[in-house]
């Protein structure tokens, strides 16, 4: 695998598909630098630009810290690989990814994740509570879609993504967090939201049910207005900075 891994691709693909290549590679890096990743499982795509209902995902085997723009695999929406590799898949990933990629043409990134908090979170029968500004601001564009077992059965599908419906962020009910966005880096932002308010949440319930505060109704109200562009929209400002960080302390994701 180290072989392949180390193998740039970077000059037998489109100058668009690389950007696309790098950027995912480092959401990953991100996901691993921020603890959210779960050993080689849960995944993260993104559509490549062109014609073709094309995305790129993880190799099955490799740790989140160590994906590279070059290790990428590139899919199509019956799961082929359908460029040279010698890596393979996770069927789970590619059941809940290509749904979301083949009903949302917005969906140019999505994070799939399995964090500690995450799954506390979906597994609470109110699920995210208005404890916090983070979770005001990720209330207005969450879903939710409950448990059918390990995502291998393609049936699946069709009812996750009407459970999403035009919403970019979801709650897969004791099972973890779903993040969508136009690019990786508003996909990270609203993901980054919806985990900091799932930490909040498990952190406040600590004190017990009936000791937490609710925000008031206007309030909620307000913040609903004042984040019509949901949690995402500030991604392309935090973007450049969280590229920096990786480039100290986790160089390498775009080779």
């Amino acid at each position: 695998m180290a072989d392949d891994a180390s193998t740039s691709v970077k000059s037998r693909v489109s100058a668009e598909e690389w950007q696309a290549r790098v950027d995912l590679a480092a959401v990953y890096r991100l996901v691993a630098l921020y603890g959210w990743d779960d050993m080689i499982f849960t995944h993260i795509s993104a559509r490549v630009p062109g014609p073709e209902h094309h995305f790129l995902i993880n190799p099955y085997g490799l740790l989140f810290s160590e994906i590279t723009a070059s290790s990428l695999v590139k899919v199509d929406l019956e799961g082929e690989i359908v460029s040279p590799t010698s890596y393979f898949i996770n069927p789970a990933g590619f059941t809940i990814h290509s749904a979301v990629h083949a009903a949302r043409e917005d969906a140019l990134c999505v994070i799939h994740l399995h964090t500690d908090q995450g799954v506390a979170v979906s597994a609470q029968k109110e699920g995210l509570l208005p404890l916090s500004q983070h979770a005001l601001i990720v209330l207005p564009t969450l879903a939710y879609h409950d448990y059918e077992g390990i995502a291998l059965d393609l049936d699946e599908r069709e009812r996750l993504v009407k459970d999403l419906g035009d919403k970019n962020l979801m709650l897969l009910r004791n099972h973890g967090t779903l993040a969508v966005g136009g690019t990786a880096a508003q996909a990270f932002m609203a993901m980054f939201y919806l985990e900091r308010a799932c930490m909040q949440q498990v952190m406040a319930l600590s004190a017990g049910r009936d000791r937490v505060l609710h925000a008031p109704d206007e309030a909620q109200e307000t913040v609903r207005g004042q984040v019509t562009r949901g949690p995402g929209a500030t991604g392309g400002l935090a973007w450049p900075g969280l590229l920096r960080r990786l480039d100290k302390e986790s160089p390498g994701y775009d080779a």
